[in-house]
């Protein structure tokens, strides 16, 4: 283990391309934290992944891993460092015994008797072609493969789309226990929110690139309440108080930060989930723009 407090550090982090830009990434994962990336598609969520990997080249800004610079130390970096992908990356004519053997000869921490209690857990046939694995089953063998050296960070990308229930449960279960001795962090990055609600402790929001929000799961709660009100209540200047507004026929639900609740009468209040907060951060972007375009 590593003296740093943070397993994960970005600080000014862009990546421009021609159709696309990711804006100055800001983001700090501290050790014993699960932190969940969210964003709708193309929000840049995969982009951030791949600077962290290394796998493309940033414009500007830093990258720390344990205290490390991700790029000058990329052989120690990678070492602690386990990945799930997406898409999964085994070969059609390939076994799991095969990819164990191969990864055992990579990583100095390989515990094969974990690897083996995953794979028994999950009823991973050691010698079938993964041609003939559901995507289920080879999203499973991805993360026993990626768990197996015991990783101080764990990257996922959509880790548990695609896995029946029973599967799902078992994967946050250990994700809660590898953060649980405060060394190892994960990072989690998914579309399926209420496996964040679940475990996270605290969540980074990218809506077209940039990030809305980085900050722990309870500072949110303190920070915004979701409110219920007849739309006859809500005229412009309270709209503009709304981080994001959805409007029905007779009323209107809203994201908003809790200090502006004393402006809002006789709505209902409640407290935020993930979903909340970034499905009502992307529709108030989306005013902006609309807002923005009428104006210009």
């Amino acid at each position: 283990m590593n003296n740093s407090r943070y397993a994960l550090e970005m600080e000014n982090v862009t990546k421009e391309y021609a159709d696309f830009k990711l804006d100055s990434v800001n983001m700090r994962l501290e050790k014993g934290m699960v932190m969940g990336l969210v964003g709708e598609n193309g929000a840049c969520k995969t982009t951030i992944i791949r600077l962290i990997l290394n796998a493309v080249e940033k414009t500007a800004g830093s990258i720390k891993m344990f205290g490390m610079d991700h790029v000058e130390k990329e052989i120690e970096v990678k070492e602690k460092i386990g990945y799930v992908s997406d898409d999964d990356f085994l070969l059609v004519n390939s076994n799991l015994k095969k990819y164990a053997k191969a990864f055992a000869t990579m990583y100095k921490d390989w515990d094969q008797e974990l690897f083996e209690k995953y794979a028994r857990m999950w009823k991973l046939p050691a010698k079938k072609k993964f041609g003939e694995y559901s995507k289920g089953m080879k999203k499973k063998a991805m993360l026993a493969l990626a768990l197996a050296h015991k990783p101080e960070l764990l990257i996922l990308d959509e880790p548990t789309a695609g896995l029946d229930p029973v599967a799902r449960i078992e994967v946050l279960d250990i994700l809660r226990d590898i953060v649980e001795e405060g060394e190892r962090a994960v990072l989690f990055s998914t579309h399926i929110t209420g496996d964040l609600d679940k475990i996270a402790d605290s969540i980074t929001v990218l809506i077209d690139g940039k990030v809305t929000e980085s900050m722990p799961i309870d500072q949110i709660e303190d920070k915004y309440a979701v409110i219920t009100g007849s739309l006859k209540s809500l005229d412009s200047y309270k709209e503009r108080l709304c981080t994001g507004v959805r409007k029905g026929t007779q009323n209107f639900e809203a994201l908003v930060e809790r200090k502006h609740l004393g402006e809002f009468e006789g709505v209902s209040v409640r407290t935020p989930n993930i979903e909340n907060v970034l499905t009502f951060s992307i529709w108030g972007h989306r005013d902006e723009i609309v807002e923005v375009e009428n104006n210009g």
